[in-house]
C-alpha cells in the first residue's frame, strides 16, 4: 500500500492585509470582553473613593485654576485670547487631557493586563478597546463640566459646537496612534511610561494650552510645527468661535494617523505576544 505523502510548507503569516483583517476581526469579536474589562477596571479606579467621578475632572480643572490665578495676580502675563481666559485655560488643559490619557492609554491597559496576557489566550486587542471606553467614559464626565463653563461665561449655542465630538475623536485616534506604536517598547522599559509622562509635562508648553500662540520669535515657529496644536485648536474653535484658522492643518495629521493607526495595530498584535512570553521566559 503506497504511502501519502503530506507536505509541509512555512505559511507567509505577515501578510498585510491578513494581519490587518484578522486583527479587525478580533476588535469585533472580543467587543463583550472589552466592555467588561472597562467596567471592571471603572469600578476599581472609583471604589472606595469619596469624589468618586469628581476626579476624573480634577486635574485639567486644577491646572486651569493654575493658570487662572498666575494670570489673575499679575505673576504672568498672557496675551489676549479672544474669549475669557479661565475658558480658553479649561478648554485647552481639557482637550490636553484627552490626549495624553489617549497616548498612555495602550501601555497601562497593556501592562496592567500582563499577568493574564500570559495565562489565558484572548485577543489582544481586547486591551486597547478596553483602555478607549474607560477613555471616552472619563471624556463624557469633562464634557459635563465644560458644558457648565460655557453656559456660565454665557457663549451661546452655535452649529460649530456639534462639531466639537468629531474633533475629539481626532484627539483620541491622535494619541491612541502615538501610544500603540510605543506600547512594546514600553512593555520591555518601564522608563518608556515615565519618559512620556516627563515629556508632555515639557510639551504642553509648546502647544496653545494655557495661552495664545504668540504673534512672533522661535516659540510661534515651534507651535504652529506641533502636530498637537491643531488638535487643541480646532477643538477649542469649535465651541468658542468658529474660526478654524488650523483646518487644514488638522486634516493633514488627521489623514496621516489613520494609516499609521492600522500600522500601529498589526505592530501592536505581532509584538506583544512575542514580548509577553519573553518577559516571562
Amino acid at each position: 500500500m503506497e504511502l501519502k505523502t503530506q507536505v509541509y510548507q512555512k505559511e507567509n503569516t505577515l501578510s498585510f492585509r491578513r494581519l490587518l483583517k484578522d486583527s479587525i476581526v478580533d476588535i469585533y469579536r472580543s467587543r463583550f470582553l472589552a466592555r467588561q474589562l472597562a467596567i471592571r477596571d471603572i469600578k476599581a479606579q472609583y471604589r472606595q473613593s469619596y469624589f468618586g467621578l469628581l476626579w476624573a475632572f480634577a486635574n485639567p480643572l486644577a491646572t486651569a485654576l493654575v493658570w487662572i490665578f498666575l494670570n489673575n495676580s499679575g505673576a504672568i502675563r498672557v496675551t489676549d485670547t479672544g474669549v475669557p481666559y479661565p475658558l480658553f485655560a479649561f478648554t485647552g488643559t481639557l482637550i490636553w487631557s484627552i490626549i495624553s490619557e489617549s497616548i498612555n492609554s495602550p501601555i497601562q491597559s497593556t501592562t496592567s493586563a500582563r499577568s493574564i496576557i500570559s495565562k489565558i489566550n484572548f485577543p489582544k486587542e481586547a486591551l486597547i478597546v478596553s483602555g478607549i471606553y474607560k477613555l471616552l467614559m472619563n471624556t463624557g464626565i469633562k464634557t459635563l463640566l465644560l458644558v457648565f463653563f460655557l453656559f456660565f461665561f454665557n457663549i451661546g449655542f452655535h452649529w460649530t459646537q456639534l462639531l466639537f465630538p468629531v474633533a475629539i475623536l481626532g484627539a483620541v485616534l491622535f494619541g491612541s496612534t502615538i501610544g500603540l506604536l510605543i506600547t512594546p517598547l514600553g512593555m520591555l522599559y518601564k522608563d518608556v511610561g515615565k519618559a512620556i509622562s516627563f515629556g508632555l509635562q515639557f510639551l504642553m508648553y509648546a502647544t496653545p494650552v494655557v495661552y495664545a500662540i504668540p504673534k512672533d520669535g522661535f516659540l510661534k515657529v515651534v507651535m504652529e510645527a506641533n502636530p498637537i496644536t491643531p488638535i487643541i485648536l480646532i477643538a477649542r474653535d469649535t465651541l468658542v468661535n468658529g474660526n478654524f484658522d488650523f483646518l487644514y492643518y488638522f486634516i493633514i495629521v488627521i489623514a496621516i494617523c489613520l494609516p499609521l493607526f492600522f500600522l500601529a495595530l498589526i505592530f501592536y498584535r505581532i509584538s506583544i505576544p512575542v514580548i509577553v512570553e519573553r518577559i516571562n521566559a
